[in-house]
């Protein structure tokens, strides 16, 4: 690989909108490096679609699995912690405090470790798929946290201190789904090797707030989510 290479690390859950950041980065150009992260999460299986994903762009071999089993030991998220349930938001509801699906600390961490395979890799760019439309209570998917990372990203790495720095990408951050499907149809993202089932069965319940999420952005996209749902 060329010294002049686009290289970016692509923080992938195997969900619809990492795999989105997946395509948006082939496609500005970027030499791929995935990765994933299993920590204890209830919908495991996603980490087997993530390994799908990667497979389809043919960097299978540069896909890094990391277990931060620790996430399950301290709980206190309904993706962590089997003692809360996944709740079902009913469309128009109004969600005045953070989810409980929320994750406490989750992408700092991830960025934080997507940051050393960024220096290892040469990469100039760490591709993530927060969004502050959906979930806008969860307080590591806003751009004023995404900037501050970046600014201790370069005080804090080599690259950084020599001035090349590393970028975090946020293409989706300001989109509904549904552009963000119709953005991904264009591309040809692989929609059908992901998942977004907070369930983590292999049929996707329809029912907790990211399928239903999920379902709408395909249906006001004017097209079909080719995953399988539940009866």
């Amino acid at each position: 690989m060329s010294e002049n290479t686009k290289r970016a690390v692509i923080i992938l859950s195997g969900g619809l909108d990492s795999t989105t950041c997946m395509g948006l980065a082939k496609e500005a150009g970027y030499d791929l490096f995935p990765i994933s992260f299993d920590y204890g999460q209830r919908h495991k299986i996603e980490i087997e679609n993530a390994k799908q994903v990667a497979e389809h762009y043919g960097v299978a071999a540069r896909h890094k699995i990391i277990k931060l089993d620790f996430l399950r030991d301290f709980g206190g998220s309904a993706l962590t912690d089997d003692s809360i349930d996944v709740p079902n938001v009913m469309e128009g509801a109004e969600v005045e405090e953070i989810p409980v699906t929320y994750v406490p600390g989750r992408n700092l961490l991830f960025l934080s470790i997507a940051t050393s395979y960024a220096e290892v890799t040469g990469s100039q760019a760490i591709y993530i798929g927060v969004n502050a439309l959906d979930y806008s209570g969860y307080p590591d998917c806003r751009p004023e946290f995404i900037h501050k990372v970046e600014e201790v990203i370069a005080l804090a790495t080599k690259v950084g201190v020599e001035g090349k720095g590393i970028t975090i990408e946020t293409p989706l951050i300001s989109w509904t789904k549904a552009k963000i499907v119709e953005e991904g149809l264009k591309i040809g993202v692989p929609y059908e090797l992901t998942t977004s089932c907070y369930n983590g069965k292999a049929e996707a319940c329809g029912e907790c707030d990211s399928c239903r999420l999920r379902l709408k952005g395909f249906e006001e996209a004017g097209s079909k989510d080719p995953i399988a749902y539940l009866p």
